[in-house]
């Protein structure tokens, strides 16, 4: 089994220091994220999803993309994604994250999807993302770079099968889905393996988090809300979801987003990377 990190989850630490710290615990590869960081949020705490220094912004220069490549390759961690944080329909826009995936020799990015909050009916925005996909699926063999969407709660792909009629009919060469049960914990959930036989070949990548409900103490009326969870604290049953990986015969890599915040950022990594070597 091949292991990689998407470095939203190491937001300490700088990218040099995340392939130092990967390389010492015998993982794969890493999956950057690519997003912009505004001036005001460097001042911000450091946090997953605001002032993050294990990020790349678009602003990366050619001679820093080589310098990462390079002492990434010298340390034998695999670039396996560029990911951004795209809308759907963009083409500007993933066409220029394509063109750094491409650089890194990336196998993946994550494309857009529409989020779905009552506001637009679900036919409409199915229709306009499958249009961008098709274009999507064209740029993606330009670049040979396989674009990926994400199952995830507040989109319209939040189960398997959602994202299934996404990405029917399309290449699954080019175009594929990074199965996330972490995130259907919130929205979406499905039999695991029965998404994944309904995924077949476009089944491209797998992230490995975990979640639970809990009472929101901050309200008054008993409702609930998903916290996130160690691998073996969650809801999902990741035993399980191994033993399917397994049965549908993946071998792509798992992706590590531990958002559980419980322990220091190296001591998650070597606590999920020693249990799933424990269960291998």
């Amino acid at each position: 089994m091949k292991l990689t990190v998407f470095s939203v989850m190491t937001p300490d630490m700088e990218p040099e220091e995340l392939i130092d710290e990967l390389k010492q615990q015998g993982f794969d590869g890493v999956e950057w994220r690519y997003k912009e960081i505004p001036a005001e949020l460097t001042k911000e705490p450091i946090s997953f999803w605001g002032n993050n220094k294990c990020t790349l912004t678009p602003e990366i220069s050619e001679e820093e993309i080589k310098q990462l490549k390079a002492k990434s390759e010298a340390d034998q961690i695999e670039v396996v994604s560029v990911t951004p944080y795209l809308t759907s329909g963009d083409l500007a826009g993933t066409e220029q994250v394509l063109k750094v995936a491409k650089a890194f020799g990336a196998s993946f990015i994550r494309l857009g999807v529409p989020k779905y909050n009552r506001s637009e009916n679900f036919h409409t925005l199915f229709e306009s993302c499958k249009r961008y996909l098709e274009e999507c699926e064209m740029l993606c063999k330009r670049y040979e770079v396989k674009g990926l969407i994400e199952t995830h709660h507040g989109t319209i792909a939040a189960s398997a099968s959602a994202a299934y009629r996404l990405v029917e009919g399309l290449d699954p060469d080019a175009i594929g889905v990074l199965f996330d049960p972490g995130n259907m914990v919130h929205e979406g959930y499905e039999n695991h393996r029965m998404g994944m036989e309904l995924l077949g070949p476009y089944l491209a990548h797998v992230h490995l988090k975990n979640a639970k409900w809990i009472k929101d103490s901050s309200r008054n009326d008993h409702q609930w809300k998903v916290g996130w969870e160690l691998v073996d604290e969650g809801v999902v049953d990741w035993v399980q979801v191994m033993e399917d990986l397994k049965s549908v015969n993946y071998e792509g890599y798992i992706g590590l987003e531990d958002f559980s915040a419980k322990k220091e950022t190296k001591e998650i990594l070597k606590y999920n990377m020693d249990w799933i070597k424990d269960r291998e």
